[in-house]
């Protein structure tokens, strides 16, 4: 049974940091991109960050790069998402999710691309 468990969320003024973790467990880590997306209420579920299997390629949306930065740990199943600058527009509920790709795929922004999703984790910016 696949799982992915996100933590780290909480209510931070803006300007504030926070890192996300997500552990996976029920997979074989290293054969799967991973990715961050949020949702925030009444808005669509959107792409945040996504890193590749081996952890040498890294993609952001345009509205988190430079103050996002995802990273994984493979020995330990662990994505991360280090969060820097917060907005009060960054509040949301923040997913961690796993696509199966071959090694020389780029990581999916699409959300629909991915196989596996945590239950989500709040992050509330607070202005």
């Amino acid at each position: 049974q696949v799982q992915l468990v996100e933590s780290g969320g909480g209510l931070v003024q803006a300007g504030d940091s926070l890192r996300l973790s997500c552990v996976a467990s029920g997979l074989t880590f290293g054969y799967y991109a991973m990715g961050w997306f949020r949702q925030a209420p009444g808005k669509e579920r959107e792409f945040v960050a996504a890193i590749s299997r081996s952890g040498a390629s890294t993609y952001y949306a345009d509205s988190t790069k430079g103050r996002f930065t995802i990273s994984r740990d493979n020995a330990k199943r662990t994505v991360f998402l280090e969060m820097n600058s917060l907005k009060p527009e960054d509040t949301a509920v923040y997913y961690c999710a796993a696509d199966r790709v071959i090694l020389t795929v780029p990581p999916s922004t699409k959300h629909s691309d991915y196989d596996y999703w945590g239950q989500g984790t709040q992050v509330t910016v607070s202005s």
